[in-house]
């Protein structure tokens, strides 16, 4: 796909979905010779591109953040973008170890008549098949068109509401706070 082409994917019978980058684990690179963890750009105009994507979408990078040094002010900057967006459909990549924090903070400012997935990766992309991030990608964008507005974190090919959802740090998973018994 063309550069200038990669921000937008245009495909007039599908209501545009608009996707917003953070950063995370989802878009970082390895270094190969220091073994450190780094970001350069984001791959989701690649992953849409390979995963045949034929909905309409909108891609715009935030930041390029880990989640453990995201502050406050960056979360204002997403709900800034979320709240100005004109579509009603709102996709967020986003570091899994903040995650739940941040869908907390867009909740609690009241963002209303928007349905607000988030999501990320355990794996980076770059690492190939071995990464999570492609599989949660397509669930949360599945997730995004179906869901009623709200605010929702989408890992491991389940959503979550926001007060209902924490990152177990034993196995890695997203799990329900509270399961329906």
């Amino acid at each position: 796909m063309s550069e200038s082409l990669s921000s937008l994917i245009s495909h007039p019978s599908s209501p545009m979905i608009q996707v917003f980058v953070t950063g995370g684990t989802f878009d970082k690179e390895y270094n190969y010779i220091s073994g450190s963890l780094f970001f350069q750009d984001t791959h989701l105009p690649q992953m849409f591109e390979r995963g045949r994507c034929t909905v309409e979408i909108n891609i715009k990078t935030l930041m390029m953040v880990d989640s453990l040094e995201m502050t406050d002010s960056d979360r204002e900057i997403i709900a800034h973008n979320i709240r100005r967006a004109s579509s009603n459909k709102i996709l967020v990549t986003h570091g899994t170890d903040r995650i739940v924090h941040t869908a907390q903070y867009l909740a609690h400012l009241g963002i209303s008549e928007k349905t607000v997935v988030l999501t990320g990766a355990m794996v980076p992309y770059a690492f190939g098949t071995s990464s999570d991030g492609f599989f949660n990608l397509g669930s949360a964008l599945a997730f995004v068109q179906t869901l009623p507005f709200g605010i929702y974190v989408a890992m491991n090919g389940r959503f979550f509401p926001w007060d209902n959802v924490w990152k177990n740090p034993k196995t890695g998973y997203f799990e329900e706070l509270n399961p329906a018994e």
